[in-house]
């Protein structure tokens, strides 16, 4: 059974017919008698075109070899196989249609290259943009006769589903996995003696160690110098608080801000799983959207993983007076609270900070942000105009307000956390491991 297909044109074909216009013009002004040479010779190209599109032969089948999960900003390129039934064809197209998901312009073209006599096959690159689930509509097919100027076009629904996972491949990674293996935050629980707060024993005083822990007492007692060794402190609670307003969805480096969040946050939040942490998430914009219960195993990773699928891109200003009174009000016990956000204007700025000081009267809270590397750049380039002059000043006054709003969380007791898009998860998690290590969150 072959599919059917209609004949077409290729621009081969309109060239030709375009050179053959002045060429009849020409026969019919300098021969007139002969004038019916003109309309022969356009159907002799007509001929031409029908002829060679009929031995590019027919379409037997297509096949589409498509992942139904794959993760934002990763390749997951699409697989084509098209079978013909015979005939001899010059080249073979293709084009996928879907939603802005999978392909930022809704489709996505490809040539596919001879496999065999009647065997055609090819790739298109699939790169996901954003969380969701995304759809492959259809699929069209162009291939044309050995003189490239007929073709045969076919098209095919596909009406396929592909869920975009949030990216976890820092997760997956041959160096983190060693990390956790190796250190004291390792995959087996145990014990962790010498740091933390809960007291675990006494042990004689070396050189090295803080004075600041000596039992005097008990070394008034034995007449040797004793310190107290402490636990590190297992079963804290750690919130990854979002920020789904306008400006965590602007892309950076063709990724919106608040996927490379999710997938710090994730990197982070596997961690703490491993060292015996309870881990949830919380997303707001205008309104708090999602607080998931406390994973507190690494098997329940994936509950995470499903849960920040669903985090959505809201064109809406962030209400942080809201969010974080709710997000406080559900906490019931000193907590991390990590909040990824980003700010544009010195008034909202002001309201975040207000309401952030707030939280800090209770928990630790982490506040983390991407820097702004197209501001720097403006600001840092040579103008050798005046309008690049007023660029770069504008975008210095912007770095300054920027920092300036930084400075303000740091005085009241936020940790910040500031670094390019690609170190923003390593930032992250170097900076959970040594308040882990200290025992500051309990």
């Amino acid at each position: 059974m072959t599919i059917r297909s209609a004949l077409v044109p290729t621009p081969r074909a309109a060239l030709l017919m375009a050179a053959a216009a002045p060429l009849a013009l020409l026969v019919a002004v300098l021969v007139p008698a002969r004038w019916t040479l003109a309309p022969l010779l356009g159907t002799l190209v007509l001929a031409l075109i029908v002829i060679d599109a009929l031995a590019a032969g027919a379409l037997k089948s297509i096949t589409i070899d498509l992942a139904d999960d794959v993760e934002v900003g990763m390749e997951k390129p699409i697989g084509l196989i098209a079978v013909f039934a015979h005939g001899m064809r010059r080249a073979v197209d293709c084009a996928l249609a879907s939603d802005a998901r999978l392909f930022p312009a809704g489709r996505a073209l490809a040539a596919l290259a001879q496999h065999s006599a009647q065997t055609w096959s090819g790739t298109v690159p699939l790169t996901a943009q954003r969380r969701g689930t995304g759809e492959i509509e259809q699929v069209w097919l162009r291939w044309t006769g050995p003189l490239g100027l007929g073709a045969r076009q076919a098209v095919q629904p596909v009406e396929r589903s592909v869920r975009v996972w949030p990216n976890v491949a820092p997760v997956r990674s041959p160096a983190l996995q060693a990390f956790l293996r190796n250190s004291e935050m390792g995959l087996i629980a145990r014990r962790i003696r010498g740091e933390g707060t809960m007291f675990e024993a006494l042990a004689e005083f070396q050189p090295g160690m803080d004075k600041r822990r000596i039992d005097w007492k008990s070394s008034a007692r034995h007449s040797h110098l004793y310190a107290k060794e402490y636990e590190a402190e297992r079963n804290n609670q750690i919130v990854f608080a979002f920020d789904l307003g306008q400006a965590m969805c602007e892309p950076v480096d063709g990724q919106a801000r608040i996927d490379r969040a999710i997938t710090a946050a994730l990197t982070t939040a596997y961690a703490a799983l491993k060292s015996g942490d309870k881990v949830a998430l919380f997303g707001f914009a205008a309104r708090p959207l999602l607080f998931t219960p406390f994973a507190s195993n690494p098997r329940h990773f994936h509950r995470l993983q499903v849960a920040a699928a669903g985090l959505d891109y809201l064109p809406q200003e962030p209400n942080f007076t809201l969010a974080l009174a709710t997000l406080a009000g559900q906490l019931k016990r000193r907590s991390m609270v990590v909040v990824f956000s980003d700010f544009t204007d010195p008034t909202s700025a002001e309201l975040m900070i207000e309401s952030i000081g707030r939280l800090t009267a209770r928990h630790l809270v982490l506040f983390v942000t991407m820097q702004d590397q197209e501001l720097a750049e403006i600001a840092g380039e040579d103008p050798a105009a005046v309008g690049q002059l007023a660029m770069a000043v504008s975008a210095d006054g912007l770095l300054r307000q920027r920092a300036l709003v930084l400075g303000k969380l740091r005085q009241i007791g936020v940790q910040v956390v500031e670094a390019p898009y690609a170190q923003i998860g390593t930032r992250l998690l170097d900076r959970y491991l040594a308040i882990k290590r200290r025992g500051a969150i309990g």
